[in-house]
């Protein structure tokens, strides 16, 4: 807690931001860091709740009344500790996590919630600017080699873990550089790119060998991003190593197979975003899927097409729409019906408050162009009766579009990848593995283990963190008979 009426004296301190005409002009962080006072005042607000629910609505059951009451105090070493202790990358949950930890807040109930995410950034943020943040080499190695597949959270949290303990880590990326959807999938103006590269450097003091460029597999489909020069067998890997983690991500995007889909103009986000992160990064690429002087509509009214929304905005789109299929939400949640639970209501980005259409409620029927090229999207109003969607008769429109971007979530991990393994697979195509008792995050194959959104489906980077810890502290067990690392 902070201070014990900390509550009724302050109210929640909001994140300020960059001008918006300002921010358009780049692709970099435009979060104003929170100041120290700021800080103070923000944990002071976390009362003296009893039963902390923010630490179990956390996915990595952040120790969050500890940390908020050590940055009360002006202890922010001994906070960043404290988180450290259940997050290896706060930095990274501080700037892309939904926070269902401020959903969870008791002061939630009535009022506005501790700003638990915006304290976390500031803590990860103050340990970087402080050389706090320093290598943490095992004392002694054990002679044990681990293979992990996949550089995103779920990889990063797990190789780091079994590092720390002693063992010859090597993580696999099939893409240039490491991150996973870190890297390529969220724009630099949500996650500069530098945050990733300084934990790198940490992981290599601490002994992680990075290998990119590396696909684990064969026979990749052609609607994921794999810039790859080399491949390795799984039973390579198997032979090299003591033990395995698929740790890739969810990566097989939902298409939607209306007429007209065939046309140009029409790509997954997934083949948008990366590409101005590659540019961004300095990489020369040809034939880049620009926004710049076009009617964009952007299907899908999650993250990603927010993201989407955000890059449209900054190639200079003429103007943006996205469109979501379900209901448009309340505005505000029943909180005594909802709470602590993660609610369902209106949530709009910095890159909607940039410019954008939204509407809901609606169904694409079908893409029209000239030429091979698209130039409108046929669609409908829709309502849910009994669990199924129905159009509302009469209800067909046209909204003119020369770039239509698909971003519809995720269905899978990439079967091929998965098959290569010889794995046995959940009904939805994941990697069939429990994460509770005995045997949790092993696979049906020997040494094989699978953590983060190649086992449970696409998800948050904070679920991929737990994941990666619990099933480092898995493989450490399995590879020395104990362990101390945490759960």
């Amino acid at each position: 807690m902070g201070k014990v009426t900390g509550f009724m004296e302050f109210e929640r301190q909001k994140d300020e931001y960059g001008e918006v005409a300002e921010r358009l002009k780049h692709y970099k962080e435009f979060v104003i860091p929170m100041t120290d006072e700021k800080a103070t005042v923000q944990a002071a607000r976390c009362m003296d709740c009893g039963t902390p629910f923010c630490t179990t609505g956390c996915p990595v059951n952040n120790i969050i009344p500890d940390w908020n009451d050590l940055v009360y105090k002006g202890n922010y070493q001994q906070a960043l500790n404290t988180l450290h202790s259940t997050n290896n990358f706060p930095e990274f949950t501080g700037r892309i996590c939904p926070a269902p930890c401020e959903a969870a807040c008791t002061l939630n109930v009535n009022r506005d919630a501790v700003g638990i995410k915006s304290i976390e950034r500031f803590i990860a943020e103050k340990g970087w600017g402080s050389g706090w943040i320093v290598p943490q080499p095992a004392a002694q190695k054990t002679g044990k080699k681990v293979a992990v597949v996949g550089s995103g959270p779920a990889g990063l949290a797990a190789a780091q873990q079994l590092a720390r303990a002693g063992h010859d880590v090597t993580v696999f990326e099939k893409n240039d550089r490491v991150g996973g959807l870190m890297r390529y999938g969220i724009p630099g103006f949500k996650k500069e790119k530098s945050i990733i590269d300084r934990r790198m450097e940490q992981m290599k003091a601490e002994g992680v060998t990075f290998r990119t460029g590396v696909l684990i597999g064969k026979d990749f489909p052609n609607t994921v991003n794999n810039w790859s020069k080399e491949t390795v067998s799984p039973e390579q890997l198997q032979k090299d190593f003591d033990a395995v983690i698929m740790a890739g991500g969810a990566e097989m995007p939902r298409d939607l197979s209306a007429p007209g889909r065939e046309l140009q103009g029409i790509h997954f986000a997934m083949e948008f975003l990366p590409q101005q992160n590659k540019v961004d990064a300095g990489d020369m690429l040809s034939g880049q899927i620009l926004a710049t002087g076009k009617h964009v509509v952007v299907i899908g009214g999650g993250d990603t097409g927010s993201d989407c929304v955000g890059t449209s905005n900054r190639h200079g789109a003429l103007s943006v729409t996205q469109l979501e299929v379900m209901p448009k939400p309340p505005e505000q949640e029943n909180k005594p019906l909802v709470w602590p639970y993660w609610p369902m209501k209106l949530r709009t980005s910095t890159s909607h408050d940039e410019g954008c259409e939204r509407d809901w409620a609606v169904s694409t029927k079908r893409f029209e162009g000239k030429d091979g090229k698209v130039e409108k999207i046929i669609a409908c109003r829709v309502v849910f009766k009994d669990g199924k969607m129905e159009e509302v008769p009469n209800s067909e429109f046209e909204i003119k579009a020369d770039l239509i971007l698909l971003a519809m979530g995720f269905v899978s991990p990439v079967a091929a990848v998965v098959d290569a393994f010889g794995v046995e697979k959940d009904p939805r195509g994941n990697v069939k593995a429990i994460t509770d008792g005995e045997g949790c995050y092993r696979t049906s194959v020997d040494k094989v283990f699978a953590a983060g959104d190649m086992r449970r489906g696409q998800s948050l980077v904070v679920w991929a963190i737990r994941e990666g810890r619990q099933c480092a502290r898995e493989v450490d067990t399995f590879l020395m008979g104990s362990t101390t690392l945490p759960r």
